[in-house]
């Protein structure tokens, strides 16, 4: 079992708050010390939603309800469908996210995390995309995920994939268990770039010499603050965005799979998070009578 790693938490001059965890896996004095890569997870490095899978493993270890896991799949897939985010849809999805930790200890969400990334998450890798992670660290540089998961998730699934580290939803811990507060926002959208550029202010990256993969225009402020912005599996959006800025594209969907990812996505992940929240609530009572 992977062992907790201490989260770096940075706040900026604005008050914008970000935070990381390493994973051991990469040296800290890098060949290439001012290059490194930022992957988003959802349905870039992974088809369908981190959370959704990590709900999908807490539902066959009957801590939450398959009908919990589809009622908040087809939420998620009706924003996908839309296209769009509303503020109050990621304020309910900040709420889950309160709810969803707290109580629980680092260590067990680690655990459980290591467990379902083989059971589930493994199987899902976009092969390609992890080979363009690799192609980084072959050079020389780091390479990060950035995920609105719990930054704890990250870091397991960036253990697993042999990355540096993983940038993440911070929630605040003491004494190795959850409080149910955040430490800042949610990891999405223009968080991200805002993270990333604080990571490379601490790590001494050239962000000009560094690269951004997303599948999501919600990552169009990650893709716009780095050298090169590649558009993996992209939405609609974010290709007519990656033609008209003359960024690469890397698609690695068949037409049938495709179609077929009907999962849960990055437009509503947090929404998922409330199948979980619901589910371990419930578990709670039930064990508390």
């Amino acid at each position: 079992m992977a062992r907790s790693r201490k989260v770096t938490v940075s706040t900026d001059a604005e008050g914008h708050t970000a935070g990381w965890a390493d994973t051991d896996l990469a040296p800290v004095s890098a060949p290439d010390p001012t290059g490194a890569a930022f992957f988003d997870v959802d349905n870039t490095m992974m088809q369908g939603a981190s959370i959704y899978w990590f709900a999908r493993g807490l539902a066959s270890r009957n801590y939450v309800t398959t009908a919990d896991l589809a009622r908040f799949a087809w939420q998620q897939l009706r924003f996908r469908l839309l296209a769009r985010e509303h503020a109050g849809d990621m304020s309910l999805a900040k709420e889950a996210a309160l709810a969803f930790v707290e109580g629980w200890r680092v260590n067990e969400v680690e655990h459980l995390a290591e467990e379902i990334f083989d059971e589930l998450m493994a199987p899902r890798i976009w092969a390609g995309t992890h080979q363009l992670a690799q192609r980084h660290l072959d050079a020389g540089q780091r390479v990060w995920l950035v995920s609105a998961a719990p930054v704890e998730i990250g870091r397991v699934i960036a253990a697993r994939l042999g990355l540096t580290g993983a940038i993440g939803t911070v929630a605040e811990v003491v004494d190795g268990a959850y409080t149910g507060r955040l430490v800042g926002d949610l990891m999405h959208g223009p968080a991200k770039a805002e993270a990333v550029t604080q990571l490379a202010a601490v790590e001494g990256l050239d962000l000009t010499r560094c690269a951004a993969y997303s599948d999501s225009a919600n990552d169009l402020p990650l893709l716009s603050v780095v050298g090169r912005a590649v558009a993996v599996n992209p939405d609609g959006v974010l290709l007519r965005q990656a033609r008209q800025h003359g960024w690469e594209v890397r698609d690695f969907r068949t037409g049938r799979r495709a179609v077929k990812i009907a999962v849960p996505s990055t437009a509503a992940a947090g929404l998922v998070a409330g199948a979980v929240t619901a589910g371990l609530a419930l578990q709670r009572r039930r064990r508390a009578g």
